[in-house]
């Protein structure tokens, strides 16, 4: 166990649903982000705009949620973790709404972007929150319980947005996902309200949020492990999700499955996770950290290069639910790491970590949307698939020399 690890104190008890509400909270987060996938195609059939201009409404969430984290990080450790998550949830419900309700492109653009700014909060203020409370041991498994909510997040937004393409109205998801996050917050709130004092207020900044946002980030940033683990995750958010966003898209143009078969396909993702989730202890034992990025990059290349190269649609299957294994291996190994880059400020530097992902999503749809009118999906697909492998290789290597 790292040795700056701030103790964990246990002297009242967590609730026990309130980490599971919390995963809940992510759940809405996941489908929100997710659910535009498999509408790419009817997007840019009814507002008559290109495939690579479309996928715009992905990079607008992704860049809103990269760069919000570095405000919510410092908010989250002010006014406390788990409140801030509470509220981020009641302004995602009103933001969502303001995708469903959109009524031409732009302001479809400006709604995605209001959306991923106000989402920011939930994910990487609950695995703080998670490493304030968790002792350092215990937090590979409960953060992965915890990402359950996520995994079937991603799983159900492609779903509701591949049946919304094929069956109902581009608006219907929008509308649910509001409603979602209407019963989600209710709930966050009765438990924030049930949470012991360790649990609501630990490491409260004083003084402007501003100030405290710059002096936090130069901490966390003048750690020379906290930069290799933020470059890293930048990486792996542009090189993997660069090409996952267009496998649904993918199995639509190249093997004529309707939006909904292509997206219950990629669902497969989801249940990669759920089966990571389920023997994390174990791999955590058996692999180790590098062991777990090691092998979590080669299972992603694998998975992609198979779904990006094969001649029949049903090849997917394997892959869609191997490059959700392999991508938790990877992924969950790199948010351990964030929790210890600045245990005093946990919050900053998860926001951070979390920035940085999302950062690299934009960066990378947006390349992928610029590429894919020009290259082709496949290519597109494969571009990342080797992307992910050396960029888990190198970490793995950097990790293991650090020992």
């Amino acid at each position: 166990m790292p040795n700056d690890e701030t103790p964990v104190k246990t002297t009242a008890a967590i609730p026990k649903l309130a980490i599971p509400a919390l995963s809940l909270a992510a759940f809405g987060s996941a489908i929100s982000l997710r659910v535009t996938d498999p509408l790419l195609p009817r997007l840019a059939q009814e507002f008559g705009i290109s495939l690579g201009n479309v996928s715009y409404v992905i990079t607008a969430f992704s860049i809103a949620y990269g760069i919000s984290q570095l405000f919510f990080g410092p908010v989250g450790d002010r006014f406390g973790k788990y409140f801030v998550v509470a509220c981020a949830c009641v302004a995602c419900a009103l933001t969502s709404l303001l995708c469903a309700l959109a009524p031409n492109y732009p302001l479809l653009l400006i709604a995605r972007f209001m959306a991923g700014a106000t989402a920011a909060a939930i994910i990487p203020l609950s695995m703080a929150w998670i490493g304030d409370v968790v002792p350092y041991d215990e937090r590979q498994p409960v953060l992965a319980q915890f990402l359950i909510g996520q995994i079937v997040g991603i799983s159900a937004g492609v779903l509701f947005g591949g049946l919304a393409a094929d069956y109902f109205s581009w608006r219907v998801p929008f509308f649910g996902i509001s409603s979602c996050f209407v019963l989600i917050s209710i709930t966050l709130f009765s438990y924030n309200r049930r949470l012991p004092a360790y649990a609501l207020t630990k490491h409260r900044a004083e003084g402007a949020v501003v100030s405290r946002m710059v002096n936090e980030f130069k901490q966390v940033l003048s750690t020379p492990w906290a930069r290799v683990v933020l470059f890293t995750v930048f990486l792996e958010g542009g090189f993997l999700y660069g090409a996952f966003a267009f496998i649904a898209t993918h199995l639509h143009h190249v093997h004529n499955l309707s939006l909904t078969n292509a997206a219950s396909l990629v669902m497969l993702f989801g249940l990669g996770g759920l089966l990571y989730a389920s023997t994390s202890r174990r791999l955590v034992r058996d692999l180790g950290e590098k062991g777990l990025a090691r092998w979590g990059c080669v299972v992603i290349a694998a998975s992609f290069l198979t779904i990006g190269l094969a001649p029949a649609w049903w090849w997917a299957i394997p892959g869609c639910f191997a490059a959700g294994l392999g991508f938790y291996m990877l992924h969950n190994t790199l948010q351990i790491n964030a929790t210890q880059m600045a245990p005093e400020r946990r919050g900053a530097a998860v926001s951070t970590f979390a920035s940085c992902f999302y950062m690299g999503q934009s960066v990378g749809v947006g390349i992928a949307g610029l590429m894919v009118g020009f290259l082709g999906t496949t290519t597109v697909i494969c571009i990342g698939a080797i992307g992910v492998l050396l960029t888990g290789l190198n970490f793995s290597r950097l990790r293991a020399a650090r020992n």
